[in-house]
């Protein structure tokens, strides 16, 4: 379960611990992203020497390919994937609302088309509970309804009370499959919908938290909204949920969108980023992105960053980097990923620290000053 340890005097943010079947995780924490069972490019050694603590994973792509067949042969996706840390699964409402070919939603659930082979499946929000027990995941998330931005109120507000809906629904399932709350167990947060509008996110959390979930994720963020928007309505939500539960804000973000929701309360982040720049050349420094495939790093002989400590940082330079690229070698995109998935987990670690000492405000200026700097 989760630990308040303590909260910086001069904002919003927390020092946590979360306790899970497989482990705990200090938070404020970032989650790499393994959508299909992998955190693209990197094993699980490469994540375990970056002190990754949590990866997530997806239920409905892992539904559509392996299949739950495959994955409970081999023992539960922590053994199909040789990952022994824990994993959060996210339930994949996002995916169905965003990838199926074809989705027809009602209150029972949601019918969809598989994007990759069309076949028609129909998920309950008790499938949902069921498919991530099957794969034994630490934290489970509930299928909810994720809407577009910008999304009229009317509409924001019948995904919201459905959403609500179906978290009530998820959390019986959950309990009917789950162990006696004094033995250890798998954990299920509820997730609060209500796009921007205020008054829809107060009543979702309000009501949320009284089905007593392990956590609480914002979802229907980062979905194209300004940034000031994506924080005023962060800062806004979160003050309605328990103080002794952990926050997630899910698919966010960029490190300048993270450290400031750090500020404002929220333990827990995902973001596929990391990996997807990675595998497109662009790298994450102390001093700002870069992309590595630019002719100014020909003869180059730094490292991606001097501030960092990784494997790709301590072995090769620039020059090397940006030869991988444009050769199409393969182990161009796998560096620069390790790279970046290491400086978010570092980036986590150095403000987790300034949250103990009480200087979160000064380190925050002091990482953008820098890495605004190019």
């Amino acid at each position: 379960m989760f630990n308040l340890i303590s909260k910086d005097k001069k904002t919003r943010a927390r020092l946590g611990k979360l306790t899970t079947l497989h482990g705990e995780i200090e938070t404020p924490c970032f989650m790499p992203v393994g959508t299909q069972g992998t955190v693209k490019g990197l094993s699980s050694g490469d994540l375990l020497d970056s002190r990754a603590e949590i990866i997530l994973s997806n239920a409905y792509h892992l539904f559509l390919r392996p299949g739950l067949e495959v994955i409970e042969k081999t023992g539960g996706l922590h053994k199909f994937m040789g990952w022994d840390l824990p994993i959060l699964t996210d339930s994949g409402g996002y995916q169905i609302f965003s990838l199926a070919l074809l989705r027809k939603i009602s209150d029972r659930g949601v019918e969809f088309q598989s994007h990759i082979d069309g076949m028609k499946h129909f998920f309950k929000p008790e499938d949902v509970v069921g498919i991530q027990k099957i794969l034994g995941s630490d934290i489970m998330m509930p299928l909810d309804e994720c809407v577009q931005y910008p999304c009229a109120k009317d509409h924001a507000e019948v995904a919201m009370k459905r959403t609500l809906d179906w978290a009530g629904r998820s959390k019986k399932a959950f309990s009917l499959q789950s162990l006696a709350v004094s033995e250890k167990r798998q954990l299920l947060f509820g997730i609060v919908q209500g796009a921007t509008y205020e008054d829809l996110r107060r009543t979702c959390a309000e009501e949320l938290s009284k089905m007593d979930f392990d956590g609480f994720a914002l979802g229907g963020l980062s979905v194209g909204e300004p940034a000031s928007l994506r924080y005023n309505t962060t800062s806004f939500t979160a003050a309605f949920l328990p103080e002794n539960k952990p926050r997630y804000v899910m698919g966010v973000g960029l490190p300048e969108d993270i450290i400031a929701l750090v500020e404002l309360g929220i333990d827990m982040f995902d973001c596929v980023v990391p990996t997807r720049y990675g595998r497109n050349g662009t790298a994450f420094t102390s001093e700002g992105k870069i992309t590595i495939r630019n002719a100014p790093f020909t003869q180059d002989c730094r490292a991606l960053d001097k501030e960092c400590s990784c494997y790709t940082c301590k072995k090769y330079s620039r020059a090397y980097l940006r030869h991988l690229f444009n050769a199409e070698e393969m182990l161009g995109p796998r560096l620069v990923s390790l790279h970046n998935v290491h400086f978010y987990l570092d980036l986590m670690r150095k403000a987790r620290e300034a949250i103990g000492q009480g200087v979160l405000a000064e380190f925050k200026a002091e990482f953008l000053k820098n890495y605004n700097s190019r």
